[in-house]
């Protein structure tokens, strides 16, 4: 396994590469964070690079917050695409290949059936044109890429819409959650543990299937789905001492929940060319949910 460096090391899907570690005890992953290299000063990113001197280099770092990117679009695009061109750049110029994550809001959710790589994309808001600008920064600097889109993202760790629903549904009587958004949940876990799979394929001499892929469970729901899943896993895993156990979970429409920035309708990726190309297909929604709500545990989602 190969000298691997992430950059975004307090993220939840760097998080997840740390605990996964174990999983590959060959790789040597090396993870900086805002503190060794913050990614609003692109220029911080190459000594970085020279520092380590890695095989391989992932990208999990990202401004995320898609309402707030709406006020700070500067610092959206200075994250998620400056930097990225920078870093693309920097690597292109060792031979050092790039996993780089990207997201489902890349597309406008008009569609009716699963995104493949290769539709049109036609972001939203900020955030989504700022990952746009992000993947096309890659593509054009550094042929050696990976661009995993990705969506829905949860874990145990950092902020996350399973941790909200947790701790929301411990507090209140009832929440509403919107019932006209569709999409793949998808565990930062499963996610970090297919990109340490191909962390070790990707830096082979031979290796030749760079390019844009998608990451996804192959599970779409809507979010008020997604919010009953986590409530009755909650309930099935800790019991009737848990405080969010007779919460009731309503569905609303988005209209009803106005957010700065406006969300696809419906942003599921097709994964058949990821699954065809490496043999990766992440787990099932209940399995994975499973998985964080006991590596959450229940102290933490009462507190």
């Amino acid at each position: 396994m190969p000298r691997v460096l992430v950059f975004g090391k307090n993220g939840q899907l760097a998080r997840c590469l740390a605990a996964s570690a174990h999983e590959f005890p060959d790789a040597q992953l090396t993870f900086v964070g805002r503190e060794e290299c913050d990614l609003e000063d692109a220029s911080q990113v190459e000594p970085v690079i020279d520092r380590v001197q890695p095989d391989i280099v992932v990208n999990a770092a990202a401004y995320t917050a898609v309402d707030l990117a709406e006020q700070h679009e500067d610092i959206a695009f200075k994250v998620n695409s400056d930097a990225v061109r920078t870093m693309a750049q920097a690597l292109a110029k060792r031979s050092i290949p790039l996993i780089h994550v990207s997201t489902d809001y890349v597309f406008d959710g008009k569609g009716t059936r699963p995104y493949r790589e290769e539709d049109a994309v036609s972001p939203l808001g900020v955030y989504g044109n700022s990952k746009l600008a992000g993947e096309v920064a890659v593509r054009e600097a550094h042929q050696k890429h990976l661009i995993l889109r990705t969506s829905w993202v949860y874990s145990q760790f950092g902020k996350n819409f399973v941790k909200t629903m947790l701790n929301l549904m411990a507090q209140r009587d009832e929440v509403r959650i919107v019932d006209d958004q569709t999409g793949c949940p998808t565990s930062a876990h499963d996610l970090a543990h297919a990109i340490l799979e191909l962390c070790g394929v990707a830096t082979s001499a031979e290796f030749d299937k760079f390019g844009t892929y998608h990451l996804t469970s192959d599970q779409e729901m809507t979010w008020f789905e997604f919010g009953k899943s986590i409530h009755k896993i909650a309930l099935q895993e800790w019991g009737e001492d848990w405080k969010g156990k007779d919460c009731v979970v309503l569905p609303i429409k988005s209209s009803e929940f106005p957010t700065a920035a406006k969300r696809p309708e419906y942003s599921v990726l097709s994964c058949r060319l990821i699954d065809d190309t490496f043999g990766i297909k992440l787990p099932n929604v209940e399995d994975s949910l499973t998985a964080a709500i006991k590596g959450l545990g229940k102290e933490k989602a009462d507190a």
